[in-house]
């Protein structure tokens, strides 16, 4: 492709909107443009990479058995009715109605589609099991799109869904998704981790998300030192095994005016945060107020509680409902004499003679002790992971990262097929409901990601595999006839040989041309120059390191070749 006659726009300023590094670097490259709010057109350059996102995960997906097929974006609301989602799934599902004020809604996800297809296809456990796939445009209404590509309100995803007689074959499917996505992301050239994840909205017993590690990415994870155990915050468990010692002290109500916060009470008390235990309220989604007991240093990890709770959602109460349960402010709540549950993580357990709030302003008690002075409904692991905790598999420590979601696995059970009625029968002529399996990957979001993880201050690195072009070859000045003639040549070679190039071939200054190398990426550059070719060589550059190598113009392309196939062979290996 001739850069003069190519649709790429690239922009010198970073828009005023773009927060985060891709989405600045998107635009300024001329990737993507922005239509409204979470919504973007994908301009031939950014198209490009989606294509060899795409490309890698239809291979990857073919390879496991997965066969392609293409559902509507529109979907009747009787299908979201029959899960009971068209209610649960709130404001995100953006609903409409046609002429016949039909309702339907634009897909977010597309269980409830391809149940009612497979339900009205299958009869026979002969034909088991299946997995069927799609790479389509969704929607969602997020209620603040920002970041670009990484948090949009429309969006391209591969979404693939297995079907299997019984668990054990779920359990097959599962393995052999979760294996073809490390290959898809391994295949992208990118850094990432597959770590256990809560399920969220779209149910089931145990997923795993896939996180391309970069220092801006929105969620926390920990893995361990010693052992290939890695989940999300919100999922990872803290092993603990000690036991309390008895209670020493006396339990004493002791003035602390105006001293709300933990550091505020440690500090007036003189003690530890380590000995304080805090009393958060919390409230879930049927209305009931549950008191949790937490270590004063520690954070809470509402998503335990709620899985504990068996709750859709829970969220810390408001401070006229801690007043209307404690008789104090928040900041001076504590278990003694409450009158709600009372849950405790685990490590409270192994506590004696801590601090809490009184139930009463300006107050807390000192020589407290569970069992003595008021009683746990039950002790559990309800707080979040941090790095140094041991490692609930082996011995290790865990480490923590920051990570973009790009990829998501799920082992579904009968969540939608036992509601929506979708069965075969068995070998026995027995009506048995089907086990699903529901796995989705982003695709704008991975090529987001992958800038995330991949770029300097001069502009995006592109890993080769996913790279919109492979090489850039720039013709310094393209008026003088030399530098022409040897930039088509190499050019036509590369191309003849099955390398992709981007021609520079431009009418522009030469500083320019190199800011804008840079800017957009493409791993690898020669430099075709008057001086470089009056000793008969010319330059390639990689974009990653930054390292100049001079060749002979003859042995050039063989160069290039050399570094692009090695380049996707590391990525495969």
């Amino acid at each position: 492709m001739r850069y003069s006659q190519y649709f790429l726009n690239t922009v010198r300023e970073t828009p005023a909107d773009a927060e985060v590094v891709s989405h600045k670097l998107m635009i300024r490259a001329g990737m993507i443009k922005k239509v409204a709010a979470g919504i973007y057109s994908y301009l031939p350059f950014g198209l490009r990479a989606i294509r060899k996102v795409e490309q890698i995960v239809r291979e990857e997906m073919n390879r496991a058995g997965a066969i392609e097929l293409l559902m509507p974006s529109v979907t009747p609301a009787e299908l979201w009715q029959e899960s009971g989602r068209w209610r649960q799934y709130g404001k995100e599902l953006l609903r409409l109605k046609d002429r016949k004020e039909a309702e339907f809604c634009l897909g977010p996800t597309h269980e409830e589609v391809i149940t009612d297809i497979v339900r009205r296809e299958l009869r026979s456990y002969r034909q088991l099991p299946v997995n069927l796939y799609q790479i389509q445009t969704k929607f969602r209404d997020e209620i603040r799109p920002r970041f670009g590509l990484m948090r949009g309100r429309e969006f391209i995803m591969k979404d693939a869904y297995s079907f299997d007689l019984d668990d054990a074959g779920a359990d097959v499917a599962y393995e052999k998704m979760y294996q073809a996505y490390r290959r898809i992301f391994q295949r992208c050239g990118l850094k990432f981790r597959a770590v256990e994840a809560d399920s969220g909205a779209i149910g089931g017993s145990f997923s795993h998300e896939f996180m391309v590690l970069a220092d801006s990415g929105e969620d926390a994870i920990v893995s361990c030192d010693s052992c290939e155990y890695a989940a999300n915050v919100e999922k990872a468990e803290i092993r603990f095994d000690a036991q309390a010692p008895a209670p020493a002290a006396e339990l004493q109500k002791v003035a602390t005016p105006g001293q709300k916060s933990i550091a505020e009470v440690a500090s007036f008390l003189g003690v530890p945060a380590e000995k304080l235990v805090k009393t958060l309220i919390v409230e879930t989604d049927s209305g009931e107020l549950v008191a949790v007991l937490l270590r004063g240093d520690r954070e809470l990890n509402l998503v335990k509680v709620g899985n504990l709770l068996d709750a859709d959602w829970v969220e810390l109460a408001s401070d006229d409902k801690v007043f209307k349960v404690t008789g104090a402010p928040a900041g001076f709540a504590g278990p003694v004499g409450l009158e709600i549950p009372v849950l405790a993580d685990m490590e409270v357990r192994a506590m004696a003679d801590f601090v809490v709030g009184a139930n009463e302003k300006d107050a807390h008690l000192t020589g407290v002790n569970h069992g003595r002075d008021f009683e746990v409904s039950r002790f559990a692991d309800l707080r979040q992971a941090e790095a140094g905790d041991p490692c609930p598999r082996c011995g290790g420590r865990l480490e923590t990262w920051r990570g973009i979601e790009v990829g998501h696995v799920f082992k579904l059970g009968t969540k939608y097929s036992e509601s929506m009625q979708a069965t075969v029968l068995d070998e026995q002529g027995r009506e048995r409901t089907l086990v699903m399996g529901c796995y989705g990957i982003g695709i704008g979001r991975t090529v987001a990601a992958a800038i995330e993880q991949n770029h300097d201050e001069n502009g995006i690195i592109w890993p080769m595999p996913i790279a919109p072009f492979q090489v850039l070859v720039t013709l310094v000045n393209p008026k003088d006839e030399a530098v022409a003639a040897a930039g088509e040549k190499l050019y036509r070679e590369l191309c003849e040989r099955g390398i992709e190039v981007l021609l520079d071939d431009r009418d522009e200054r030469p500083g320019s041309k190199f800011k804008d190398a840079d800017l957009i990426g493409i791993p690898l550059r020669v430099t075709v120059g008057s001086r470089g070719l009056k000793d008969g060589r010319l330059e390639l550059q990689q974009r990653r390191s930054g390292e100049r190598t001079l060749y002979p113009v003859d042995e050039m392309a063989d160069r290039v070749v050399e570094q692009v196939r090695a380049a996707m062979c590391a990525a495969v290996d």
